[in-house]
This record gives C-alpha cells, structure tokens and sequence, in this order.
C-alpha cells in the first residue's frame, strides 16, 4: 500500500511541523483523507502534507523578512513548486528505501516518539494521554503516525549512507584555503580634483549635449503610470474620534511602565571564572598599572562584548545594590553575576524619569484614536468592496465610503503623498490599464483603491529639464578621464625605477588585506583588482570623480603550521566535505525521482491551492 510522506523526523520535529502547518490558518483538511497530489513511484505525497508544507514556507518567509505573504503573492517567488519539490524528492527517497527493504524497529520508533518535546507532560516525560490527544486534534492516529516515523528514519538511514564517508581531497582543501586565505600589502593613494596638473574647465553646451545624447540610460523618466486612487487613511479619521478621558487614563495605568522609569546606570561587565581572578585584576586596576579598557583587551574583548547598556538596580541582581551607591563613574566589585563574579564599570548616572498623564494624554489620544480609526476602516472594506462589484468609481467611493480621491504620476521615482506607501507602489508597478479597480491594504491600516489610465513608455528627459545632474555627470567623468591620463604618466615613471617619494607622493600603506574584506577610504573595486594583480604591479581604479593609484607589493601565503590555522583549515575542509555530501545527495535524489516516475494529480494540486489564503 502506498504511504503518505511527511518531513524528515530527524532534521525537524515532526509535530512541530504538524502544529506549525496547521495552526492560524482555520485549515485541517486539504482534499479527502486518501488524496494526494504527487504519487512518486509507490509512494503519494499526500494534499494534508503538501497543504502544510506551502503554510510552513509562507510562515517561514514571515519569520526572516518580517511581511506576511498571501499565498497568491507567494506563488510569484515559486512557493508552491519549492513545496512539491521538497516533498517529492523526500518521497522518492522514502520509495528508494521501502524498495530496498530498507526499515526499523518498533523499539527505535517507540524511542524516537517518546523523545520528542511536544508529547512530554509536566514531569518532562513522555504522556500517552497527550501524544494521542495531540494525535486526536491533528487528524491523525497512533498508527498513521508511528508509520511516518518508521518511513522517516529509514529515509534518513538511507541519506546517511549516502553521505557518510565523503572527504575533500587534501590538494583540493590547501588550493582553496590558501585562495581565500592569502593576503595582500599594498601601496595606494587617492587623487581628486584638487590634484589635476591643469584645472578642468567648464562644460561647454557642446559638452553638455553629447554627454546627455551618449549617457541617455542616465536620463530617462522610467515608465510613468496614470493613476486614479481613493484613500481612506486613519489620520483622515482620528480628529473626529471622540476618546473617553477614563479610557486614557486605564491605557496610561496598563503602560505605567513606558512612563515612569527608574534611575538607571550605563554599566559594563567584566566576568571571571573565579573569584581569585577578578580579585588579581582589581588590585592591578587600583594600583594605576592596568585601566578598565586594558583588562577588556587583555581577554580579547571589544568593549561592546561587555557593554550591558543603560541597567536598573534590578537588572544587576546582588551587584546592584553596590554599583548603585556609586556617586559617579568608577569601578566596583568583584561583584557576583549569572556569569560568575564581575567587575562593573558604571559610565553615568542615568537619573529616573516620570512623564505625568498630563502629559502623555495627547499622544494616548492619538493612539487610542488611530486603533479606533483602522477598526473602522476594516470595517468599511465590505461597502467598499461592494461599491467597486455594483462599478463605482472614485467620485463614488469618495462621496459613500468617506475615501478622498486623486490622481498620480507613478514611477519607481515618485515616493510622495499615497506613493509613501509600500502597498500602494507595489500595487502601482503591477496594475496596467484595463484591469478591475484594485483594493490594497496599507501599512498603517487604511485602505487604498486604484486603476490605471494610460502608461507613458520611458522617454528622454530634456536636458534643461536635468542640466545640473548631467553637468554633475559630465564634470566627474571629466576629471577621471583626466586624471587617468595623469596617472599614466605617473605610472610611467615608477614602472621606470622611481619611488612615489621621488615623485613628491606620500602613499597609504596597508598590509595583510583579505579578498573577502574591506579597505576605509577605497572604491568597492580596489580589492578585487588588488586580487588580480601581479606583485609589484601598478593600477588604477576610478569612483566617484576621483582615482586611486597603487601597487601590490606583496602577496601573502596564509600559516598552515599554527594551531589556529590548522583548526581553520580542518573546519574548511570539513565545511568541503558537506558541500560535496549534499551535492551527491541531491544527485541521487533526482536520478531515483527520474527512475521511480512522478504522477501528478492537478486536480487535487488544485483543490488545495483555492483552500489557502
């Protein structure tokens, strides 16, 4: 009999996932019970899993960026194919494994169930009430469940053997390490404008006018949209809200916290591992051979490693009491810490603050008034949505729905009035005429409605239109020009044995720069053309108006002999050897998806997408 394919138990909790799939969603089915939407070889991927696999993603995208996506806008990024994807590949290994004969049994099953956090009661042990009530309220059975585990630990056994055993070749590990870990020393400099032998004269029109024919990308207006809006915003509503003065004063008493502030000091925490220690650093600070800030580098510590920020007396715990009594800056203790004893160093006195409901009354006026003002904004989205079904346009809306109308210029250049906002240009950069009036949700909770009209394709600006950023332009490319020119020259000489001294310049001097790193002061090229370089070879790089003239000096083999390299080298090497794992992994995956078959089934593909927000 088939078997439908859930996730890898051992790489992510199954009932973590389950819960996280199902919950928020009002969701619990995709599809009958025997459904599914992929069958690869003999094994389904069943709609519950592929369901529960699209909301993972989506909530796993909230998770890192912050937005919520409907899964409309999410199947733009391929959400849904990533999804599928997954789940195929997981279950042709499960296939692969079931061919092979390969299983485990009900003692490895049992322990792996009884180990998992989401059935363990109060004692912290595993509770059979709770595992089938958890079972019971996810549509599933013991039997359905201990089965997915039995096919997921074998699917892992089989990725292990895959894996297991591959190592990075040594010669392959030294090339790559000593490639990203060799250094550079170089000899540079920074000419500007001021540095020019012979000063740049004005444009003349002439200049101006090819400059703004041979540089047109530069000077386009983008593709400028025509649009018809209505808004409804919150700070169009808030000055009619009437706010009950009793309502204010609860909203300050359940804040009191934000307006009364205890004193507070700057404090920073040095932690020993013994008191014996911290007691040896203290009679070195107070005898005047050490400062705080030399003990910190000592240990190989940037201040902000120990920095704790603005504290209360509570937040110091048993230390609080002392650094408190200090009248001014200073050292105290050693003070017991959650870490063990410390010495505090207190930076200022930050003293306590009270802001009076008097005072916070208006800006609680104004929050409560805007909370009111999206409410009823939500609640509006039905008229409005209404309106727009019967084809009224923004005058109607404006005079039903209370919304103002207007008319935009759009283009990816314009951010003022309704363009501020992030939904509405989203919105605007998709829209093209023709389409039905679209209703867009704002960040602030109001409502917007557009359409478009007409769209003007990307034309040449005029050149009085923007004379002053072409003469900008044309006066920066001038003077690179112009300066390489120069620095040719200085090449010249030292490529014909001369120092920079020689010839009156003074250069910046900058050893052991990494490739992946970071030089203060030059254009985000140098590095990389330093990296090309041949020792003792002279180039230039050019930004902004100005060009930096320098020289490799020296190319730098990294240490292979020092017990920090080693352990790099190692890490590097292992970091190799999981690349080369995966990759292998990856190619048996698909060659079993390809020899199995997959079936898919539309239809129930289908049926689960129109059941998702």
């Amino acid at each position: 009999m088939a078997k439908s394919k859930g996730k890898n138990v051992v790489t992510l909790s199954i009932m973590g996932l389950l819960v996280l799939g199902l919950a928020g969603f009002g969701v619990t089915e995709f599809g009958s019970a025997n459904s599914s939407v992929a069958t690869v070889g003999k094994t389904e991927v069943s709609t519950g899993d592929y369901g529960r696999a699209i909301q993972a993603q989506l909530r796993r995208f909230q998770q890192q960026t912050g937005q919520a996506l409907t899964f409309q806008q999410a199947r733009a990024f391929g959400v849904d194919q990533m999804a599928l994807g997954q789940l195929i590949t997981s279950a042709a290994l499960e296939n692969e494994a079931a061919e092979m004969g390969l299983s485990v049994g009900d003692k490895t099953v049992g322990e792996r169930i009884q180990n998992m956090p989401d059935f363990a009661g109060g004692s912290g042990t595993f509770d059979r009430a709770l595992y089938e009530s958890t079972l019971r309220q996810n549509g599933l059975n013991a039997g359905e469940f201990e089965a997915r585990i039995r096919s997921d630990v074998a699917e892992a056994l089989l990725q292990s053997a895959i894996g297991a055993g591959i190592e990075t070749p040594a010669t392959f590990v030294d090339t790559l390490y000593s490639f990203a870990r060799e250094t550079r020393d170089s000899s540079w400099l920074r000419l500007g404008a001021g540095d020019l032998e012979t000063p740049l004269a004005a444009p003349t029109e002439a200049d101006l006018v090819a400059h703004h024919t041979e540089n047109s990308d530069n000077f386009m207006r983008p593709e400028t949209k025509t649009i018809r809006y209505a808004l409804l915003a919150p700070d169009m509503l808030v000055d009619d809200i009437e706010v009950d003065e009793a309502q204010l004063r609860t909203l300050y008493d359940s804040r009191i916290a934000e307006f009364v502030l205890p004193e507070r000091r700057l404090v920073e925490r040095l932690a020993y591992t013994s008191e014996e220690q911290a007691q040896a650093d203290r009679a070195r600070l107070d005898t005047g051979k050490v400062s705080f800030d030399d003990l910190v580098a000592e240990r190989g510590l940037e201040l902000s490693d120990v920095d704790q920020g603005d504290v209360t007396r509570e937040d110091l715990g048993e230390a609080g009491e002392v650094v408190f009594a200090l009248e001014g800056p200073g050292v105290a203790g050693p003070l017991p810490s959650d870490v063990g004893p410390a010495l505090f160093r207190m930076n200022a006195i930050l003293a306590a603050q009270e802001t009076p409901f008097e005072d916070a009354r208006d800006g609680l006026r104004l929050e409560a008034a805007s909370d009111r003002a999206r409410r009823m904004i939500l609640d509006s989205r039905t008229t409005v949505d209404d309106l727009l079904a019967g084809g009224a346009d923004m005058a109607l809306l404006a005079e039903r729905a209370g919304m103002e109308e207007g008319t935009i210029d759009y283009n990816v250049t314009v951010f003022e009035g309704i363009a501020a906002y992030a939904g509405f240009r989203n919105a605007a950069a998709n829209a093209q005429p023709g389409d039905f009036a679209e209703v867009v949700e704002l960040e602030d909770g109001g409502l917007a409605v557009l359409i478009v009209d007409t769209v003007e394709a990307p034309v040449l600006r005029p050149l009085d239109e923007v004379r002053d950023a072409v003469t900008e332009a044309w006066t920066r490319a001038a003077t690179e020009a112009a300066l390489t020119a120069q620095a040719e020259t200085l090449i010249a000489d030292l490529e014909g044995g001369q120092s920079f001294e020689d010839l009156g310049l003074a250069p910046e001097q900058s050893n052991d720069l990494a490739r992946t790193g970071f030089l203060e002061g030059t254009p985000p090229d140098f590095l990389p053309r330093l990296f090309e370089m041949k020792e003792g070879e002279l180039a230039t790089v050019t930004a902004d108006g100005d060009l930096w003239l320098f020289r490799l000096d020296a190319v730098n083999a990294p240490p292979l002999d020092t017990e920090e390299s080693r352990a790099e080298r190692d890490q590097f090497a292992a970091q190799s050897a999981g690349d080369f794992a995966t990759a292998v992994l990856n190619a048996f995956s698909q060659a079993i998806v390809n020899e199995a078959g997959v079936e898919l089934n539309q239809a129930a593909i289908n049926a689960v997408h129109t059941q998702l927000p």
